[in-house]
């Protein structure tokens, strides 16, 4: 009985729990069922509008620049050389490298003493010369009297023999007569042809003696060249270089001895690409006069020139490519030949065209514009020269319109934006000030730590010279006070 009663009660349990387990399928099954069965949630869509900023496309005449690099070189440059060979007795006091010298400044003296020998040589030579051409003058006036004189007796002799041979005509005279009246003519013939030579000795006597006196006149220039060449004048004021002499060295003809460097008529070659060249070509396809400005950053400061294009070299050179161009610098004060430089060249002005941020092109030369409901459509431009961190385009639909001045993968057609004005927010942002009033204290610190500086002596003393002004350019106090540590 026992047995069975467990049995039933198990088997109770198992009806049970087999039926609690259907109503929880059921269960389930409706709700799955219901779920499936309802209409879903919908909850209000809001499209997303992202800002941006953007600028307006405004066509204008804008002149590109193309921004190289170039070295200085001075535009008048002359080697000093011994013209003649000597002991060196005697150097200016500025003949030093960097020493500045003046127009027609005595650099170097050399032993005159050989070259001063040789033109007293020359001279009594001269003196010589001039005697023995006197000499032959006056023999040549001896030896026209003399041929004169031969002349009138070869006369005489000859009416003598006419008056004999008349006489021996009448019976008077005789033959003996006649004859002798013969001899006496032809003596004096032959006389007057004696004459006759020693005039043209005498003139080829004064011929040479004019020769000779030509030529100790050349030799007496030579000399007098020779004596002037023991000194070296300066051929212009300049400043000098590469200095290699001293008092008591011996130098030889043609050694060079230093060179004189005029600063302050400077020129600046860079190359450029043929293209970049292209572009500058005017319509008579010269590039002379383009306009060029030179700078040169020295400690903080921007040294900065003005100049245009003078000439052009004539060859590319051998493993080269593009042009090499010269141009002629005013007011390079500051600037030294040699020195590598940042070279600006204004192109032939677009007309047309606009600047916008280099950011606002695409790789494929198009810009996202804003219609009038502010949604992004893609436009055509094209990139005509690019300036730094702007580009110029040229597109003439898009005149008056509003393009995104930074794109980005977020941005696209059809997409709604809110547009900032980025011109705008640069007039607004406050400008700064160009120059500074110091006080006292300021301005002796400034100053001392000038003075203490490792700075070139020409930088330092324009530094000083701009902290000495009532007022001070501020980017030159940023950068001491940065480099004071304050």
């Amino acid at each position: 009985m026992q047995f069975l009663r467990r049995s039933l009660v198990g088997i109770f349990l198992l009806a049970i729990t087999l039926a609690l387990f259907a109503w929880a399928g059921n269960t389930v099954r409706l709700a799955v069922q219901e779920r499936m069965n309802a209409e879903p949630r919908s909850f209000e869509q809001r499209e997303r509008v992202l800002s941006v900023n953007v600028v307006e496309v405004q066509p204008q005449t804008i002149a590109p620049d193309l921004t190289l690099f170039g070295e200085l070189e001075s535009a008048r440059t002359l080697d000093l050389r011994a013209v003649v060979g000597g002991t060196v007795l005697e150097v200016s006091e500025n003949f030093r490298d960097g020493g500045r010298v003046e127009a027609g400044e005595l650099l170097v003296r050399i032993d005159p003493r050989d070259a001063q020998a040789a033109l007293n040589r020359t001279r009594a030579n001269l003196q010589d010369s001039q005697a023995e051409l006197r000499d032959a003058e006056r023999a040549l006036t001896l030896a026209s009297d003399e041929l004169a004189a031969a002349e009138d007796q070869a006369d005489l002799r000859r009416r003598a023999l006419a008056r004999q041979v008349d006489l021996a005509d009448r019976g008077v005279g005789t033959a003996a007569a006649v004859e002798n009246a013969e001899l006496a003519a032809s003596s004096a013939e032959q006389a007057v042809l004696s004459r006759r030579q020693a005039l043209a000795q005498a003139e080829a006597r004064v011929d040479q003696a004019r020769t000779r006196l030509a030529r100790t006149e050349i030799d007496l220039d030579d000399a007098e060249r020779t004596l002037a060449d023991t000194e070296i004048h300066a051929a212009f004021a300049g400043s000098l270089a590469e200095v290699a002499a001293s008092p008591g060295i011996r130098v030889t003809a043609n050694e060079r001895l230093g060179q004189l460097i005029d600063p302050d008529q400077l020129d600046v070659s860079f190359r450029l690409s043929t293209s970049q060249y292209a572009r500058l070509l005017e319509s008579d396809g010269t590039v002379i006069g383009a306009p060029v400005t030179v700078s040169l950053a020295v400690e903080g400061l921007n040294l900065t020139a003005q100049g245009s294009v003078s000439r052009e070299s004539a060859l590319v050179g051998e493993g080269q490519t593009g042009r090499v161009l010269f141009a002629r610098l005013d007011n390079t004060a500051g600037m030294r030949p040699g020195d590598f430089v940042t070279v600006t060249v204004t192109e032939p002005a677009l007309d047309g065209v606009a600047l916008v941020p280099a950011t606002a092109v695409a790789a494929d030369e198009t810009v996202l514009v804003l219609n009038e409901e502010n949604r992004l459509r893609e436009a055509p431009v094209t990139l005509m020269r690019r300036q730094g961190d702007d580009v110029i385009i040229r597109a003439p639909d898009l005149a008056g319109q509003r393009i995104v001045a930074e794109r980005s993968p977020l941005l696209g057609a059809g997409i709604a934006v809110q547009p900032l004005n980025l011109d705008e927010q640069r007039s607004a942002a406050p400008a700064e000030p160009q120059v500074i009033s110091l006080d006292p204290e300021r301005r002796a610190r400034l100053v001392a730590f000038v003075e203490g500086s490792q700075m070139p002596d020409e930088a330092k003393a324009r530094v000083l010279s701009q902290l000495e002004q009532d007022e001070v350019p501020a980017d030159v106090v940023t950068r001491l006070e940065t480099r004071m540590g304050g």
